[in-house]
């Protein structure tokens, strides 16, 4: 990991220090470990204009990770051979739990917009990026359909939808992540939810059929997970 790498992710866990010593060390980690939010980067994916909204955005941590990489490239201190982040991206997020909701929208004042409200009855804004990263294998099958028709509704033409989840078909690996997302679920009390899998074939084709071109990519390096990226653009 190059200096400017580090000083990225280290900028983005900045805004909660302070927030509790949880959120900032939570999202320290996962910031430093979770392979996702640097490949978003890495690779270029999102747009330089419009706007993102992050859909179950949990303390904020991809939108704290985008506010950095702004400040960062703009200062010059940007991870060599790496594409300009997003610099007039207007940033927004939805989350259900208040907790996470509050410890966000502390985090991220006057830089992006985050509200509180359960992303089944949301009423999305149109915009040019929507991003789910584990959320709906917390839903219903049939609430997955409902959120992802309203993604899709709310997507400019040419507009991107990026959705992480495990895939039930990847054998040893899912069973780990099976058994971490159960172990979680047990230490924040909701030991009757159940959890909602498809394989990464299965979230490709519901991505498909409402209207996006998929492309997937392993988003399980570094770690002992079965996680894909679903990289879709709406057509």
């Amino acid at each position: 990991m190059s200096p400017q790498h580090e000083a990225l992710l280290d900028a983005a866990a900045r805004p909660y220090f302070g927030r509790g010593a949880f959120a900032w060390q939570f999202g320290r980690n996962k910031l430093r470990f979770d392979p996702v939010f640097s490949t978003l980067l890495q690779h270029g994916y999102l747009p330089d204009r419009g706007s993102l909204v992050d859909l179950g955005c949990g303390q904020g941590l991809l939108l704290a990770l985008l506010v950095a990489a702004r400040d960062q490239f703009r200062g010059g201190q940007w991870p060599p051979g790496w594409p300009p982040p997003p610099l007039n991206l207007i940033l927004q997020g939805i989350e259900f739990d208040p907790n996470r909701a509050g410890v966000a929208q502390r985090a991220l004042v006057n830089q992006a917009q985050v509200t509180l409200h359960d992303i089944r009855d949301a009423v999305l804004p149109p915009c040019s990026a929507v991003v789910l990263l584990d959320v709906l294998v917390y839903l219903e099958e049939r609430d997955q359909f409902r959120v992802l028709q309203k993604a899709a509704a709310a997507l400019e033409p040419g507009g991107l939808l990026l959705v992480r989840e495990a895939d039930a078909g990847a054998g040893f690996a899912f069973l780990v992540t099976r058994w971490s997302e159960r172990l979680l679920e047990i230490l924040r009390g909701r030991l009757r939810n159940r959890l909602h899998y498809r394989s990464a074939m299965q979230w490709a084709g519901l991505i498909e059929s409402l209207g996006f071109s998929v492309g997937v990519e392993s988003m399980s390096v570094g770690t002992p997970f079965a996680n894909m990226l679903f990289v879709a653009r709406k057509c």
